[in-house]
């Protein structure tokens, strides 16, 4: 147990060393940095954080931060995802990162995940910026010692872009960004107007393999998108009237109740035993269809009988709530909603 301590006690050592360092390096970095540039403060949710210059060594962690950072046209040196999909470095981001991988153009360092990342795998590809999410609160102080970090909260998807805008110097980028967005959704709503008006009342649900359902209220884009849209979400009073969640926990024996729906979208997740990234959509959503398929009481529905029953990945509209996946939810929907 000594030896383990002293182990412990020498790790916390060269950290402390290494992030003294890096303070060190950021402090001569800014201070010659802020005679060039404007150094800017950004408001996030762990406070404020002055940035001077042109951030060049981006660590990221979770998706939705990078959806924000490369619709900028910016890149990362690093990244962590929101599971250990992929243990090792990305040196083939377009085959190790859902969705996202193909807009980064070299290799970057793999640091753990969104929420546990780690702090020795950060310090050595040498930040001058480190973006996360409220997840990271915890550890802000520690990072913010390697380099200036910000927070952003997932549910707030156009003060996330702003907010990562400002840190690099891409506000008027973001602000068109956000009005092609709103563009895209008028034209979409066009598109939907016949759907909506023949089958208005949508429900969307949640779940794995059946096994656990979540009713869906209000989950970020999975649910504004498709009221965004002109769809009425279905579901029962109490649930309706309910402002403490956003998902709601059903069992399949009360779908019956709900069968004034139109159409049900399902939208399907499955992290376990997934070793590549090239086969994601499908391994989201497999086992899903097999069970609703196989289901008495999902095949019983109107829905399921007049064959409006669509899958989603979750990951697209929870995972990248931005720009990028909003395009990508709604190419899903129109895909599958839409006649040919």
């Amino acid at each position: 147990m000594k030896v383990l301590g002293f182990k412990k006690f020498l790790i916390l050592i060269i950290l402390g060393a290494t992030i003294a360092s890096c303070q060190d390096r950021a402090s001569r970095q800014q201070t010659s940095t802020s005679n060039q540039a404007d150094c800017r403060t950004v408001e996030h949710e762990a406070g404020q954080t002055q940035i001077c210059g042109q951030p060049e060594r981006i660590v990221v962690l979770g998706p939705y931060i990078l959806e924000s950072l490369l619709a900028l046209d910016e890149q990362p040196v690093a990244y962590a995802d929101y599971y250990a999909f992929h243990p090792k470095d990305y040196d083939n981001p377009s085959q190790q990162i859902s969705y996202l991988g193909h807009l980064i153009k070299e290799s970057i360092a793999n640091v753990g995940t969104a929420e546990k990342p780690s702090l020795e795998a950060i310090i050595k590809v040498e930040p001058d910026l480190i973006i996360g999410s409220t997840a990271n609160k915890s550890q802000y102080e520690t990072l913010s010692q390697i380099a200036p970090t910000i927070l952003f909260e997932r549910k707030t998807p156009e003060t996330t872009l702003r907010g990562v805008a400002q840190a690099v110097n891409r506000s008027e980028q973001a602000e068109q960004l956000l009005t092609e967005t709103k563009q895209r959704m008028t034209a979409a709503r066009k598109s939907f107007a016949p759907i909506v008006k023949a089958h208005p009342q949508l429900l969307l649900l949640s779940s794995s393999k059946l096994q656990r359902i979540d009713l869906i209220t209000s989950y970020f884009n999975c649910a504004s998108v498709i009221e965004d849209l002109g769809f009425q979400l279905v579901s029962p009073p109490e649930i309706k009237d309910s402002q403490t969640s956003r998902l709601h926990p059903i069992s399949i024996e009360i779908l019956p109740e709900l069968n004034n729906a139109d159409s049900v979208i399902l939208l399907g997740y499955n992290f376990s035993e997934l070793e590549a990234t090239d086969n994601f959509n499908a391994h989201q959503l497999s086992k899903l269809k097999q069970a609703w398929s196989n289901n008495a009481i999902a095949q019983s529905l109107d829905a399921s009988k007049a064959g409006r029953v669509y899958f989603i990945p979750t990951y697209i509209c929870a995972g990248l709530p931005g720009a990028i996946g909003t395009k990508l939810y709604l190419e899903e929907l129109e895909q599958q909603l839409l006649p040919p």
